[in-house]
Parts: C-alpha cells; sequence; structure tokens
C-alpha cells in the first residue's frame, strides 16, 4: 500500500472511522498542550478571529450574518438554536430522515414548540414538491428546519431544492449542517438560511468542546427574550460576545485552540473544496473496494454523501458484526453500528486526517476480517436489497 500522506497515528491509537470525533492532525492535539486564560487578550481575539473564519467560510460578504459559539457538544448548539430563533409562539415543519431530524422533533418536543413532521423513513430525501405542498396547506408554519447530511444513513439532502421550496413559500430555513459544514458548500448566497448549526468537531478537524451558530443578525436581535434557557440563550451570547470578546460562562480554551489550528489546515487544504474533494476520494474509494467484497451501500449512488456511508450486513450465517467490529478494531480501524430501522447494517466514515490510502488499508482490513471470520460471501439478504430497490430518486 502506498504510504498515507498524513501522519499516521501513534501510540496505538485507531484511526477514527466514524462521524465525529474523529481522527485529528498532530499539530491540532499539539495546540492543546497550552493553557489559556479565558479573558486574556490572545485568547479573546482567537475567538474573534475564529467566528470572523467561519462567517467567511459561510459565504457572509455583506455582514449580514453572524456567528455565536456555544460551548458543549453539537446537539447544545441545535437545541440554542431551536430554543432562540423559533418564537414560543411559531409552529416549525421538521424534515426528518434519520436519527437526527428525530432529535430536532424532540428538542421541539421539550421545548414546547409545536411543529410537524414530514418523515421519509431511513433513505429518503425530503423534495421541493412536497415541502412546498406541506406550506401550501398549512400557513402557520413560519420555520423549516433540515439536516444536511444526515448520519443515520448517510444521506446527503437537497439542500438547493429544499431552500428553493422554503424561501419561495416565503417561510424561514434552519439548517442543521453538523456533519457537512467545512466540506459541503453551504453559501447564505445561494442557500438563504435564517441560521444554520455546526459543531468542532466534524469536517473542519477539529476536537469536541463546542459548536456554533450562523445566523441572520435580525433573527439574533429577535431572539431577545425567547429562549427557555440562560446557557443556551444565542440572544444573550451574542450580545455579550460582541460587547466583551469574551465568552459568558468558562470556555472550552484548550477546544478553541484545537479549532484555530485546524481552521489554519482547512484553509491549507485549499478551503471547503479541498477537504471536500478530499472527503469524496474517500468515499469513492471505500465504495469501490468494499463493493468488491461484495458489501452493498444502502444508499443510491446519486444520496451518497461524503461524509460516511451505510453498508447492510451480509447475509452470511457466520457474520456477526460485533466480532467484525473488533476485527477492524484490532487492525487501527474503528467503524460504527448502524443506526436504521429497515435493514440491519454498518457505517464507515469518510472524514477526519484521513485520505484514500488509509480507506484502501481499511478495505484491506475489512477483507481479512471477512476471511477470518469464515465469509466468503458479503452480499447482503435479499429483503435488504428489495427495500433497495424500492427507493426512488
Amino acid at each position: 500500500m502506498t504510504q498515507s500522506a498524513f501522519e499516521p497515528p501513534r501510540l496505538g491509537e485507531p484511526y477514527l472511522l466514524t462521524p465525529g470525533p474523529l481522527t485529528t492532525s498532530y499539530t491540532v492535539k499539539e495546540a492543546m498542550l497550552r493553557d489559556w486564560g479565558s479573558r486574556d487578550f490572545d485568547f479573546r481575539q482567537m475567538t474573534t478571529d475564529i467566528r470572523t473564519k467561519l462567517l467567511a467560510m459561510a459565504g457572509d460578504v455583506a455582514s449580514d450574518y453572524d456567528c455565536v459559539p456555544v460551548q458543549g457538544s453539537g446537539t447544545f448548539s441545535v437545541e440554542a438554536m431551536c430554543g432562540s430563533l423559533v418564537p414560543r409562539d411559531a409552529r416549525t415543519l421538521v424534515l426528518v430522515n434519520g436519527a437526527y431530524g428525530k432529535r430536532i422533533a424532540k428538542i421541539l418536543a421539550c421545548l414546547g414548540r409545536d411543529h410537524v413532521v414530514i418523515d421519509k423513513g431511513d433513505c429518503l430525501p425530503p423534495r421541493g414538491p412536497e415541502i412546498a405542498a406541506a406550506l401550501r396547506a398549512d400557513p402557520a408554519i413560519s420555520h423549516v428546519i433540515v439536516v444536511h447530511c444526515e448520519t443515520s444513513s448517510g444521506i446527503l439532502n437537497p439542500m438547493q431544492e429544499i431552500a428553493d421550496a422554503v424561501h419561495g413559500a416565503g417561510r424561514k430555513l434552519l439548517i442543521d449542517s453538523m456533519s457537512a459544514f467545512g466540506a459541503l458548500p453551504l453559501d447564505v448566497r445561494d442557500i438563504p438560511f435564517a441560521a444554520m448549526v455546526s459543531s468542532a468537531n466534524k469536517c473542519i478537524e477539529g476536537v469536541p468542546g463546542f459548536g456554533f451558530v450562523i445566523a441572520r443578525k435580525e433573527e439574533l436581535e429577535a431572539a431577545r427574550g425567547v429562549s427557555h434557557s440562560l446557557s443556551l440563550d444565542l440572544h444573550d451570547q451574542w450580545v455579550s460576545m460582541n460587547k466583551t470578546r469574551q465568552w459568558r460562562f468558562t470556555p472550552p480554551t484548550h477546544v478553541l485552540a484545537a479549532f484555530a489550528e485546524a481552521l489554519r489546515l482547512h484553509e491549507e487544504e485549499g478551503g471547503v473544496a479541498g477537504r471536500g474533494a478530499r472527503y469524496s476520494r474517500n468515499r469513492d474509494v471505500l465504495v469501490e473496494g468494499m463493493r468488491a467484497l461484495g458489501f452493498e451501500t444502502l444508499l443510491r449512488d446519486e444520496w451518497l454523501a461524503p461524509i460516511i456511508l451505510t453498508f447492510f450486513n451480509p447475509a452470511h450465517p457466520k457474520f456477526d458484526f460485533e466480532a467484525f467490529y473488533e476485527g477492524m478494531s484490532d487492525r487501527g480501524f474503528v467503524i460504527y453500528p448502524g443506526k436504521l430501522t429497515v435493514a440491519d447494517s454498518f457505517r464507515i466514515g469518510c472524514i477526519g486526517r484521513l485520505d484514500e490510502h488509509v480507506m484502501n488499508a481499511a478495505v484491506q482490513a475489512a477483507g481479512e476480517v471477512l476471511a477470518e471470520l469464515g465469509v466468503d460471501d458479503a452480499a447482503p439478504p435479499t429483503a435488504s436489497l428489495d427495500e433497495k430497490q424500492k427507493l426512488v430518486a
């Protein structure tokens, strides 16, 4: 195997073929070796620089938007967006095709926000005409929320089509781009969203500890007094940061330093286009190699995002996912179990500090584990293939 251009994991670390946390560079890790005072000038400038760079990544050239970092995992930021930017008397349409869309609906329910759902199951995308029809039928809907890349299955939802339907109906679009922002285009000049959310430990290849919301300033201004929470109040966080350049509460200082380095590497690679190109190559190599072993993807090719891929479990009686997982882990690759209701499956991520050479090595490891288990045919059950045939573009 040709050597990867990236440094291999050290001290026995595996490659994390997951949707995040993921494999990071040495320099991102090393950035966390210094302690920072949260009120020091250098740290406050670091926060300001990060916010500015994230806005530029979203295409905000007119300064109509602002970036508000939020402590915690990505879900904290999703809840902050829902709780601050969706008025308490509003009705929201949630587009669901996996666990993370369902989580948004659960957040709205916990917040007492009225909402309705279009549920496409595990592996079909919401389409523009059905969204437009739902909005025509229910004028009370003011907001639409969608997951950009639903990592339950790996499906990439058609954002332009969705945005056109929402914008055409005069409603507001909120986007959970947790697992896509930084590698897949999400430019406010093309996708006129009211707000979007992502986190440090996905396609920008930082470490877990904070997320961020990029929202129209007018939405942030209107959010005063809306939030159910003190710590997740985007308006309060925004006003305080712009006034003092400080976080209201203790920030994840080391995580911010790591993220600043991750942004430097992101720029060095060519930004969104460069990062997306590497991930796309990772996906293509992985799909080709796994199919050569007999595995089949859950999704049709047109919906395969370069983020994470779902493969059906083989029908072979000797295949056992736990044993397969352990065999891959023993060879230095951590994969993910499936998160579907329609079929037994597992997932392999394409993101993180890895390239096509790592993906080829992962395919080789999968072949070795199959042989070790005595599985000579990785084809999925007929029922799984029948289910896939039902998925029309």
